[in-house]
């Protein structure tokens, strides 16, 4: 079990906020209780429509780390990881209810904001991400993306914790902390200054500002915040919010900052699409959803079908295999009474031989 851990968290922000008078819609937090650690950050909507992104971001991080701090192993140990999903979305729209009925708002979109968590619990670690903005997992070895940006129709549209299905586009990666240096995670207001999404690659500098932290939170968080205002939301009057997260393991081998690659070549370009796979798998798909169908219906008396063969969305097949299943019970039940009848005929017959032996040895008595 690895305990020595230093938590950081901090929020800025950026200057196209700053010179429109908006406030930050970023949103950090960072707490260790319960035996669990936890790092989380959120970014509001940026959009007029999300009239309510800032508190929407704020109340997430808080909400999700709540979570975490007192469900983690149920979270942890759950197989189906769609139900996981599921329930941390779910206890996000609990709480903008809530919020929804404080402010009078008429929709939940007005809250919007992406999310981004990491928690460890002695070597147990859960990542969560939806939205844009990068986790990262630094070790001796070198620095690589753990969750990257999740974009939607076009580089500038992602997807939100209020989304229809949100729990679909929630990425959930549950692992252990092994040759773990640090988590990071950040916000797409950091992310575009260090990670090169055409090449998958994220830039040292990124290890070298987890590495901040070794000087305890305070110190590392101050120096982060320096190099963030600096660097990042400095650099740009049309800079974004910025958040920076960071899960520390003291005492672990940092890598060597020299050897870290500052260039890779792009990734190669493919038309190969997701939604095309799609439709050339659905009359596959058909096919084999009938002959699952027949093989059920045909199947030998007695013989169990599996129970995921049984729940048929064809409810014709089904009516048909019910009506199979009445007429063997029928044929079995007539075998039955036959069977009965043939076995009364003999013990009577066996009587009536009887009553005439009898009969036989009276009358040559008598005789």
């Amino acid at each position: 079990m690895y305990s020595d851990l230093t938590l950081g968290a901090v929020t800025l922000v950026g200057q196209k906020h700053v010179h429109r008078g908006i406030p930050c819609e970023d949103a950090s937090f960072a707490v260790s209780a319960n035996g669990v650690s936890v790092v989380c950050i959120a970014d509001g909507a940026g959009s007029k429509q999300y009239t309510h992104a800032r508190f929407g971001s704020q109340a997430c991080v808080k909400t999700i780390t709540d979570l975490l701090i007192k469900h983690f192993d149920a979270i942890y140990n759950e197989n189906r990881e769609a139900a996981s999903r599921s329930l941390i979305i779910a206890s996000i729209h609990v709480k903008f209810a809530e919020l929804m009925r404080e402010h009078k708002l008429k929709s939940i979109e007005q809250l919007s904001c992406t999310l981004l968590f990491a928690a460890v619990k002695d070597r147990r670690m859960i990542i969560g991400h939806i939205g844009d903005g990068l986790t990262v997992k630094v070790t001796s070895s070198g620095v690589s993306p753990v969750t990257m940006p999740q974009n939607g129709t076009n580089a500038s549209s992602t997807y939100f914790v209020t989304a229809n299905h949100a729990a679909d586009y929630l990425r959930l990666v549950k692992t252990t902390t092994d040759d773990c240096h640090a988590i990071v995670l950040m916000t797409d207001g950091v992310q575009d200054a260090v990670y090169d999404e055409s090449k998958g690659l994220v830039k040292p500098v990124v290890a070298r500002m987890a590495d901040t932290l070794s000087n305890g939170r305070e110190k590392g968080e101050a120096e982060l915040k320096d190099i963030i205002s600096k660097f990042v939301v400095g650099a740009s009057n049309n800079s974004d919010d910025a958040s920076f997260g960071v899960i520390y393991f003291n005492g672990t081998a940092k890598p060597d900052y020299n050897r870290l690659p500052t260039d890779e070549s792009p990734f190669p370009r493919s038309e190969d699409r997701f939604k095309d796979l799609q439709e050339q798998m659905v009359p596959m798909v058909k096919r084999a959803r009938d002959i699952i169908i027949e093989q059920q219906v045909n199947s030998p008396v007695g013989e169990k079908p599996d129970e995921d063969i049984r729940k048929k969305s064809n409810p014709e097949p089904e009516t048909q295999a019910k009506e199979t299943a009445v007429k063997v019970a029928n044929i079995k039940t007539a075998g039955m009474r036959r069977s009965k009848m043939l076995i009364g005929f003999i013990i009577f017959e066996f009587i009536v031989i009887l009553i005439l032996a009898v009969i036989l040895v009276l009358v040559r008595g008598g005789i």
